[in-house]
């Protein structure tokens, strides 16, 4: 069994690409590399093709975290039957997702920070906007580490 999930905020060239990297990483490291399937996407269409934003490719190269081969691309409706998990970063993200994907989709839709509570925060801020990089990565690699934990369950029969 495959378990996929797929990361989605804006542009996708920093916060849902950063979270791409972040949980592959982890996940390699947990063992589970092959099992699970992490993807990224936007809701606009501005970044298509392009590699993630510099600042995130500099926080990954510096944490050791391989971002080859990612280029941003767009949320599709058949995203939502693609795959298992659709992980919003901010609450914008996740309207557009349910609208795109529709009700009737098979994918379960969460924000990202939700696997973060004690941050009392809903949105992953847009480091395209307010530069610091570092908070939403120390975000991500929370969020992530928990991720981990919860798809481990998922593929060992339990939640």
């Amino acid at each position: 069994m495959t378990y996929r999930v797929l990361f989605v905020c804006l542009g996708n060239i920093c916060r849902s690409p950063m979270a791409e990297a972040v949980l592959r990483h982890q996940l390699r490291e947990a063992g589970l590399g092959d099992r699970v399937e992490v993807g990224s996407a936007g809701t606009g269409d501005w970044h298509i093709g392009r590699p993630p934003h510099e600042g995130t490719r500099k926080l990954l190269k510096r944490h050791g975290i391989s971002y080859e081969g990612m280029t941003a691309s767009q949320l599709r409706r058949e995203d939502g039957d693609r795959y298992d998990l659709i992980v919003a970063m901010d609450g914008r993200n996740e309207r557009d997702i349910r609208a795109v994907i529709g009700p009737g989709a098979r994918a379960e839709v969460i924000r990202f920070l939700t696997l973060v509570p004690e941050l009392g925060v809903d949105d992953v801020p847009d480091p395209y906007y307010t530069g610091n990089f570092e908070e939403v990565y120390e975000m991500v690699r929370e969020g992530c580490s928990r991720l981990v934990k919860r798809i481990e369950s998922r593929l060992a029969g339990g939640e």
